[in-house]
């Protein structure tokens, strides 16, 4: 029986769509770093991560400690990389996947993220606005790389919620 959310965020969007998540649920939520202290070893969790570079950030560290029968991962991207990112992060098949959203807030980056940041989406948004044909999930892109920004909102997480439904037997947590 699944007992809790548990995040791990960067900038925040992980952690408001945890929050989000928790509240439709039922289920309490924590950070990866307070379920080390709160959670026994072997408890099933949903867990949220923020996307780095293909990674789903703290997945392998919940993986080892928690069974997990459904995994968000958060990006800048909208969705469209679950396999991608379930095949290089070890995310079994039998477990739900789903990639939400979130945004970019560089100014919130530090050190070697930030660095690394400012390449990616330099890169990336250079490509972008040179294609002469994007649409318009593109062109939001775009926005949030040059910009920065929040795509957070409860509307991106109706497909887990409704797996959560399916799953957790209405009230979750019971």
């Amino acid at each position: 029986m699944i007992q809790a959310i548990v995040y791990t965020s960067n900038t925040g969007s992980t952690g408001q769509y945890a929050r989000l998540l928790g509240q439709e649920t039922g289920l309490p939520v924590c950070s990866l770093t307070e379920a080390k202290k709160a959670l026994n070893e072997g408890t099933q969790i949903i867990y949220l991560g923020w996307v780095m570079a293909g990674g789903i950030q703290g997945y392998a560290d919940a993986a080892r400690l928690y069974r997990i029968p459904m995994v968000c991962a958060v990006g800048m991207e909208p969705a469209g990389k679950e396999q991608e990112l379930r095949e290089k992060n070890g995310i079994p098949q039998d477990a739900a996947m789903y990639v939400l959203q979130g945004g970019y807030s560089p100014d919130r980056l530090r050190g070697i993220q930030k660095l690394m940041m400012r390449m990616i989406t330099g890169s990336m948004a250079k490509k972008l606005a040179a294609k002469a044909d994007r649409t318009p999930e593109e062109d939001d892109l775009l926005e949030l790389m040059q910009h920065g920004g929040s795509r957070v909102s409860p509307e991106k997480l109706a497909a887990p919620i409704r797996w959560c439904r399916e799953n957790l037997g209405g009230a979750g947590h019971e």
